[in-house]
């Protein structure tokens, strides 16, 4: 361990603001920061991918090329910059076919990216290969991610009445044993085959933070022992193993650690890198990064957590400078013990030193509830943005404890987007439809429907038939087919004087990315710049049909079945349609979801348009 040089790579401003601020770190509160990053010598910085293109254009209206753009400008390649790919489903959240991947993959690595962590949401080696050969031939480099998570827990078995007798003498009521599914070999086996497929990096990627310390010391290990490129351990705090599991990859030989800066570390993000700093002086091996740089952005990245408040999940902890401040002797013992614990293989001593430090320095306490329900921090934040959004906070605690029950019929895939996002939602949807006394599943997203009739790509474990017969219409698995894929259309926009909805490569790979999302910003931007130009008439208003607020509801409705906001409609007043025909597709939690006709009707009233913004149960067509 002596001399040994740890890498880091940073995920300040990716990761590390999607776990705790739901994405919303701007361009202006980056470009504050970047100058203090230059000379800062993290190995990689994340910087791109993940929730980043949605978001940036979503929440912000910026553009996410203009983002990598400006951190490669500034950076001058002293640091590695990654971005993180989901394989198959790139940034967004269906399956893309390969001309999408190779038209993303070129664009950013010509917009200064250099690594781009690759993984895929099912551990499907064949979801990734593509991605791994594509960014290798364009000059990048693949990082090959597996994604962590763990069997279900056993679930008691009902077992007939029996005698007294056999009460006496039989086998006693136990808990279901099931098959062991995600053991270190699964892993290492995931890892050898993405290594041979040529990437240059191995990550096993822990989203939820469910690697506990002793988990940690066996997987790391395993991988150092059968990989020939460096290894690197992703985890997150929200249970409380992130620090103590980041101490044992150290003491396992992990070569590269994820960690965050002081006011973006803890909680549901990563490790901050603060304390790892304070263990590995502890072991004797040297971060290899500045860390009076760091202390620059830490003063800086306050400011920037401030902004942030509306989104903010945990609490601030109290500031802490690892180069000037002294330790009181309790953290300094607390210190010692965690080293002494983990070099003895001792879980339980570790964990509880650790948790002393956090809790000393104000990061927030292990959540119970995240813990058992098994989620990564990411998917945490995101669904209680998006349900403060649609008014339905109160939802939460339920949907929590369904997602365990979402993610087994769904083939126990592991939760990491876009799976945990289509989990997530999922499991808010039939929240509500208990709520509304609905059978389970009643309401059920697209994008759920594609991921059980197989289109994502193969589940860890085999879905049950007669489930997929009832989500999707046929007990038969079907892959994804690329060449049903259609490429959105990239109208001629006439009120803003002709000018093509996407005026160049990078804008048509949004388009392709995230439709819904691309559009309206894009549109944004061409009415900018038309009234910028003053080349052509005002936009000319888009006439409705007007619906009078006192014409009384007569005929058979459908409303929301939760909040969100309409994508399309696709019938008008006076067509006939047909029970189970889609008339209108609206988006909520970031899935769409197809409103279907109850029943053979003919449409009388339309009451929304597309870009509205509608509540649950609010009404969106009325029939004859």
């Amino acid at each position: 361990m002596e001399n040994k040089k740890l890498k880091i790579r940073d995920l300040t401003l990716r990761d590390g603001q999607q776990s705790l601020f739901a994405t919303r770190l701007s361009q202006g509160e980056i470009d504050k920061l970047l100058p203090y990053y230059e000379n800062a010598g993290f190995y990689i910085m994340e910087v791109w991918g993940g929730a980043v293109p949605d978001s940036v254009m979503r929440y912000l209206d910026e553009s996410p090329w203009d983002r990598l753009r400006s951190v490669s400008k500034v950076m001058k390649g002293k640091s590695l910059l990654s971005a993180l790919s989901r394989g198959r489903n790139l940034f967004g959240y269906v399956p893309y076919p390969d001309s999408v991947l190779e038209g993303f993959y070129k664009e950013a690595i010509a917009n200064g990216l250099n690594v781009m962590r690759i993984f895929d949401a099912l551990n499907d080696i064949d979801n990734v290969k593509e991605s791994i050969r594509l960014i290798n031939n364009l000059g990048g480099i693949a990082d090959g991610a597996v994604c962590y998570t763990v069997d279900p827990k056993p679930v008691a078995v009902e077992q007939p009445k029996q005698s007294f007798f056999g009460r006496l003498f039989g086998k006693k009521n136990a808990a279901a044993e099931p098959e062991k599914i995600f053991t270190d070999e699964y892993f290492v086996e995931k890892a050898k085959a993405m290594e041979a497929l040529g990437a240059k990096i191995i990550t096993l990627k822990d989203m939820a933070g469910l690697v506990t310390p002793s988990r940690a010391a066996s997987i790391i290990s395993k991988l150092k022992a059968n990989l020939k490129v460096p290894v690197d351990f992703h985890t997150h705090c929200t249970p409380g193993y992130g620090l103590a599991s980041s101490v044992m990859a150290i003491i396992n030989g992990v070569d590269i650690l994820d960690t965050n800066i002081w006011w973006f570390g803890g909680g549901s993000a990563a490790p901050a890198i603060e304390l790892v700093y304070l263990f590995a002086k502890k072991l004797g091996v040297e971060i290899d990064v500045d860390m009076k740089a760091v202390g620059e952005i830490r003063k800086r990245l306050l400011d920037a957590r401030k902004s942030l408040k509306d989104f903010d999940l945990g609490k601030l902890p109290r500031d802490f400078d690892p180069l000037n401040d002294k330790l009181p002797a309790e953290v300094e013992s607390r210190l010692d013990a965690a080293v002494a614990a983990a070099k003895a293989g001792n879980e339980s001593a570790l964990l509880n030193a650790c948790h002393a430090i956090e809790e000393y320095f104000g990061f927030p306490k292990p959540n119970e509830l995240v813990k058992n329900a098994e989620v990564p921090g990411g998917m945490y934040s995101n669904m209680v943005a998006q349900l403060k959004a649609l008014k339905a906070e109160d939802l939460l605690d339920d949907a929590m404890r369904l997602i365990p029950m979402v993610r087994r019929d769904a083939g126990l895939v592991p939760l990491v987007t876009p799976t945990s996002q289509i989990v997530g939602s999922q499991a808010v949807s039939v929240a509500l439809d208990r709520r509304k006394g609905n059978p389970d599943y009643t309401t059920k997203s697209n994008q759920f429907i594609s991921l059980v009739k197989g289109e994502y790509g193969h589940t860890p474990v085999a879905i049950d038939p007669a489930f997929r017969e009832k989500i999707t219409g046929s007990p038969v698995e079907k892959p994804y087919d690329v060449s049903s894929y259609k490429k959105p259309d990239n109208p001629a926009l006439t009120e803003f004087g002709g000018a093509k909805l996407a005026k160049n490569k990078e804008e048509e790979l949004l388009l392709e990315l995230l439709p819904s999302v691309a559009n309206g910003f894009l549109k944004r931007r061409r009415a900018e710049e038309f009234e910028a130009s003053k080349a052509a008439t005002a936009p000319a208003e888009v006439k409705t049909e007007e619906i009078k607020a006192d014409e009384p509801v007569t005929g058979e409705t459908i409303a929301a079945p939760m909040g969100g906001r309409i994508i399309e409609i696709k019938v008008k007043p006076g067509d006939k349609v047909s029970k189970g025909q889609v008339v209108l597709v609206y988006e909520a939690m970031k899935m769409e979801n197809d409103v279907v006709a109850p029943a053979d009707k003919t449409v009388k009233r339309i009451f929304v348009k597309p870009d509205d913004v509608v509540g649950a149960d609010a009404l969106l067509v009325e029939f004859e």
